[in-house]
């Protein structure tokens, strides 16, 4: 669900970019004036989970793959504007580092994954839970719900940009500058896809880790509450954390590319030509680690380090960029 580079036309990315930055100036003010200096590490924590379970690639129909986000999982327990910035920062990392995503599309990928995901995602927990204590079970079917929804329309949201590609954007012959699969093609089968094979794979998630967390540190779930936040609280975090660091090879086994993420050759190979716009925005950036690969590591051990290392820059990252925003958190909270 990751959109790559050559994908979207440069107006395309641009205005998506337009579309997103507010949300990242507003998560940002919204989120400085929130956040404390112990619930950054919460930060880091669940945006590292989000990294990883997005490696955590299913199988979907037609021979292609998906992954969970997490977005809805993070603004539950943090809110939206935090989960906007955390994802952010997820995505920011994935296409530098990774290739996951390109980084002109980061704008595109970032409105439909942490804006959609969080703030849609947030809202229907919020409508479906009601007042609903806590610890009851309607809290955990309603972050089942909002995880699947969210999901949904998050692809919804990429499957419409990339269909409106090449009814925007093509050469003097009429062949297509960027993606070339239109509206009627990209739909069905973006959401078929998420709405019975990824969308699930959000809900079971979302729905357990809420589930963990009301036997296992329900305060987590109304941060109001000052044991919440206690550092002690986040070491079964940091445990859960590694334990799906070191299932992320599994995502291996779903083979497929997902779809609206085939590299040139691919594309060359099923169309006969590769769109003229696509080809030089993709060679526009060669991320360090692509495809989550090592040189001179097999497949799987390539995988897994390359897990441990967007995790910990995923951490670094957030640990510094929380705790700069946290920074007036005395007079703030004094």
């Amino acid at each position: 669900m990751h959109i790559p580079d050559g994908y979207l036309s440069p107006a395309t990315s641009a205005v998506m970019y337009g579309v997103a930055a507010p949300f990242w100036y507003l998560a940002g003010k919204r989120v400085h004036r929130s956040l404390t200096g112990k619930m950054v590490p919460l930060l880091s924590v669940l945006s590292a989970f989000a990294f990883t379970i997005q490696m955590l690639n299913v199988p979907l129909p037609g021979g292609t793959s998906g992954h969970a986000v997490g977005a809805t999982l993070m603004a539950i327990i943090l809110g939206p504007w935090a989960a906007v910035l955390g994802i952010t920062v997820a995505l920011v990392i994935q296409a530098f580092f990774f290739g996951d995503g390109g980084i002109w599309a980061i704008g595109a990928n970032a409105f439909n994954i942490a804006i959609v995901g969080s703030f849609l995602g947030y809202g229907v927990y919020r409508l479906a839970a009601g007042n609903a204590l806590a610890t009851s079970r309607r809290r955990v079917v309603a972050a089942a719900l909002s995880g699947y929804v969210a999901l949904n329309v998050s692809a919804l949201f990429t499957a419409v940009e990339l269909g409106l590609q090449p009814l925007l954007f093509r050469a003097a012959d009429g062949s297509p500058l960027y993606g070339p699969y239109g509206l009627a093609q990209a739909i069905p089968a973006i959401m078929t896809g998420h709405l019975f094979v990824a969308g699930l794979a959000e809900a079971a998630i979302t729905g357990l880790v809420i589930a963990y967390l009301q036997k296992a540190n329900e305060p987590l779930l109304r941060l109001s509450d000052p044991r919440g936040i206690a550092a002690r609280s986040y070491r079964w975090l940091w445990l859960g954390l590694a334990a799906v660091v070191l299932l992320t090879p599994l995502g291996l086994i779903a083979a497929g590319t997902p779809w609206g993420e085939w590299k040139p050759a691919e594309i060359q190979a099923s169309l006969g030509f590769l769109p003229e716009g696509m080809g030089a925005l993709q060679t526009a950036w060669n991320a360090p680690l692509s495809g989550y690969g090592l040189a001179g590591l097999g497949l799987t051990a390539g995988y897994l380090i390359s897990g441990v290392l967007g995790v910990a820059a995923i951490v670094l990252s957030t640990l510094l960029f929380g705790r700069w925003l946290a920074r007036g958190e005395t007079k703030n909270h004094g």
